[in-house]
């Protein structure tokens, strides 16, 4: 297959010809889609495979927090694959949360998969993790609404995708659930009971999110200082890709929150291969801040102190460096068109930082050259 119109590819050809190889596919989130130029040049110099994602409460028929629908997030991510030249990505659908599973939740979840689908996306991951029945009486009982809710939006992608190839991704434990002894961690027999029902039903995930000790977005420490993500159980996500292996499950760890977790740390003891979709996420928008500091200091004071007057109560006790942190994403679509008006000198110091950072990430997600394997299978 020689892609020379750049089009996104299905993720699953990217799973499949990478599956238990050991390696991570590089997943990044262009919240501020002035990151998505830097990032694919490092990806096509590197060889290596791409999936940008946005999730439903990011972009959607409304536009998200990050003013973005998909029709424009997939204009945007197009243009800069044929202004790079890249031809191994995909563009998929993140988070596709469904938080009630009621009849009426379930059909404005099909109404943006369609649109979803219209848009071109190649690629989805349908999350109805926070349905968990506290009360079941086992594993089956507890994981039923999610199964059913996977299922009827699984079924709708198969249904509209007709026979297009797409790649599938599904959510079992609410990624960053805290109870009374700290987060909650997907077991393996949750996995695989998940797994195994959902191909009952006829839907076959690629990629599986868990609940696996990490958290969304920046981590602070109790006086509001920000600091490296370690808490990631690698022995549990060892575990996990081990008992779906063993029950013949070609499904494989999709690592969520990885912003802050020090890229040493994935290097040299990330169990890659078990790992297969690492998810970059937060990480690029500090970098717009940070460099708006400099470039843009007007715009960055009106987005710091717009993000702090409006959600300083929502979080008291907490200091306005982690205010900023975990709640100026919402500023993306509010400061919409003066983000999107900054200078070329801007743009092209965010081109630098994303192209950088990102040759780091590929390293040490073992990517390099992977690409390549990719192209290779699917001619």
């Amino acid at each position: 297959m020689t892609n020379n119109n750049f089009e996104p590819i299905p993720s699953s050809f990217m799973f499949k010809s990478l599956l238990d190889k050991d390696t991570i596919i590089m997943t990044a989130n262009p919240r501020i889609a002035l990151v998505m130029k830097g990032i694919m040049q490092a990806a096509k110099d590197m060889d290596a495979p791409l999936i940008f994602e946005l999730a439903r409460s990011e972009c959607n028929l409304e536009g998200g927090y990050a003013g973005l629908t998909p029709s424009d997030l997939s204009r945007m991510s197009r243009e800069a694959a044929k202004e790079v030249g890249f031809d191994m990505w995909a563009l998929h659908a993140d988070h596709i949360g469904i938080k009630k599973g009621t009849d009426e939740d379930i059909e404005s979840t099909k109404e943006l998969v369609s649109a979803q689908i219209e848009a071109g996306y190649t690629s989805f991951a349908i999350d109805a993790s926070h349905l968990f029945n506290f009360q079941g009486g086992n594993l089956r009982e507890e994981l039923a609404d999610n199964i059913d809710a996977t299922t009827k939006i699984g079924l709708h992608i198969k249904e509209n995708m007709g026979d297009k190839e797409y790649g599938l991704e599904v959510e079992v434990g609410e990624i960053g659930r805290e109870d009374e002894h700290g987060r909650v961690l997907t077991s393996p027999e949750e996995a695989v009971t998940f797994i195994t029902a959902l191909n009952e039903n006829g839907v076959f995930p690629h990629f599986l999110a868990i609940a696996n000790g990490s958290a969304h977005g920046n981590t602070y420490d109790a006086n509001g200082n920000l600091i490296e993500q370690v808490s990631i159980d690698m022995d549990q996500t060892i575990a996990v890709a081990q008992a779906l292996k063993d029950n013949n499950l070609d499904v494989r760890i999709a690592q969520h929150g990885i912003t802050g977790t020090p890229r040493d740390l994935i290097h040299n003891h990330f169990p890659h291969g078990d790992i297969v979709k690492g998810n970059v996420a937060t990480f690029y928008q500090n970098i717009v801040w940070d460099i708006f500091k400099v470039y843009e200091p007007e715009l960055y004071k009106d987005i710091y102190d717009w993000t702090i007057a409006t959600h300083k109560e929502k979080a008291p006790g907490k200091n306005d460096t982690e205010i900023f942190g975990k709640f100026s994403k919402f500023a993306v679509g509010q400061f919409f068109d003066r983000i999107y008006s900054v200078g070329d000198d801007t743009k092209a110091a965010i081109d630098a930082m994303c192209y950088a950072e990102t040759l780091l990430f590929i390293k040490a997600f073992n990517g390099e050259g992977t690409a390549q394997i990719v192209r290779d299978s699917i001619n």
